[in-house]
């Protein structure tokens, strides 16, 4: 299952933001580090379901909206020297080894200083901390790659010796393959086989951003300065109040309000039965859902993995003509897939004895076959003809 993780600053709200995602218990206070032990929860990637455009009724959906699972991790908060172990620095990172795209929560207030600590309102930049979050990673790599650099160098010039494949297998609790390093380093326009300790560190700057592509959220907007919003409109962020998102999640399980993640707006269902606060707070994250489109915790969980990662989502079904599993269960299953995977692929996803057994599969919608090499589509629906059962 792909993996999102929530990086930054300590007491930037990235407790509340995981809080707000996964509805999963996460301890949220105003003091530094009171994240310290990751947390691990389960949000969702929004899909439109097909089967509404189907005629179909599907029990694994609402209103039309497919909740796609993925997992999201909560990491300690970040501090200045992180990648030589100060706070939490070491935790912090390791945990981020397996994270396929980062959403970096920044403090959009800019009310907390570079390692988390009250400051007055708008009097701390919130992009000095993107600069600051990638300078600590491509460090702890630098760190990571140093250790074997001078044996490296050396195997590097042997002919039939592969320096991409080396690095790759040095960094390889990152998911990072020889291909990421070939693209590293042309982005860094070095040659690995002969570059100084600088040509590395632009090396790392570039493979982190490869590898771990980070989407800037721009939290707790609902108490930012309107001065600090204009500021932050010219880089490319996604505004959220995650403390708003948890509170329509809330009022939406005790059917106070309708609400769906990533709806860009609520109805209140009885608003006898709310107090002067809970109109007055629904009230507030109306308005930032208005000037926003939403509250931005699901837009910046979709965001990262439609346009930052690529994914695409695929129905897979044993009766096509039904688009139902061996039970009759309608569209029961989604998977999120690279762009460009194919039916084989998608087989292996399934299941491995499934795909080693592969034979042929049938686009439900035209009820035709196709190769196991043709390109899959987001939303495509596809019967698996496999040996193994």
């Amino acid at each position: 299952m792909i993996t999102l993780a929530l990086a930054g600053k300590p007491n930037c709200g990235k407790s509340t933001f995981f809080r707000a995602a996964t509805m999963a218990p996460a301890e949220i206070a105003n003091y530094p580090f009171t994240t310290i032990n990751a947390n691990f929860g389960v949000a969702y990637f929004r899909a439109v379901c097909p089967c509404r455009s189907l005629s179909l009724t599907c029990e694994s959906c609402q209103d039309g909206v497919r909740f796609v699972p993925v997992n999201l991790v909560d990491v300690a908060g970040l501090v200045p020297d992180a990648h030589k172990g100060r706070g939490l620095g070491n935790q912090f990172l390791d945990n981020l080894r397996q994270a396929d795209a980062i959403l970096h929560i920044l403090d959009a207030s800019g009310s907390t200083d570079s390692e988390g600590n009250p400051v007055d309102m708008g009097s701390h930049d919130p992009m000095e901390d993107i600069m600051f979050l990638e300078f600590e990673m491509a460090m702890w790599v630098y760190g990571i790659i140093d250790k074997h650099w001078t044996r490296l160098q050396r195997q590097a010039q042997s002919k039939s010796h592969s320096i991409h494949r080396a690095l790759s297998e040095v960094l390889t609790g990152l998911k990072i393959s020889p291909e990421d390093v070939r693209d590293a380093e042309g982005a860094a326009g070095i040659d690995l086989a002969h570059t100084d300790s600088e040509g590395l560190k632009g090396f790392c700057r570039e493979i982190v951003r490869i590898s771990k592509p980070m989407v800037a959220v721009g939290n707790k907007v609902d108490q930012a300065p309107g001065a600090m919003i204009d500021h932050l409109k010219k880089s490319r962020l996604i505004f959220a109040t995650a403390a708003g998102e948890l509170a329509l999640r809330n009022a939406a399980a005790a059917h106070l309000i309708r609400y769906l993640p990533g709806d860009p707006a609520f109805t209140i269902l009885d608003e006898k039965a709310l107090s002067p606060q809970q109109k007055a707070g629904l009230a507030m994250i109306e308005r930032v859902m208005e000037a926003f489109g939403g509250t931005g915790v699901q837009q910046a969980i979709d965001h990262a993995i439609r346009e930052i990662l690529g994914l695409i989502v695929v129905y897979p079904v044993e009766d096509e003509h039904k688009f139902s599993d061996s039970r009759g269960r309608v569209l029961p299953d989604a998977f999120l897939m690279k762009r460009g995977s194919t039916p084989r692929d998608l087989a292996f996803m399934v299941h491995t004895d499934i795909g080693k057994g592969f034979l042929y599969a049938v686009d439900a919608r035209t009820s035709m076959r196709v190769k196991d090499t043709h390109e899959l589509k987001d939303s495509d629906i596809i019967r698996i003809v496999s040996t193994a059962k």
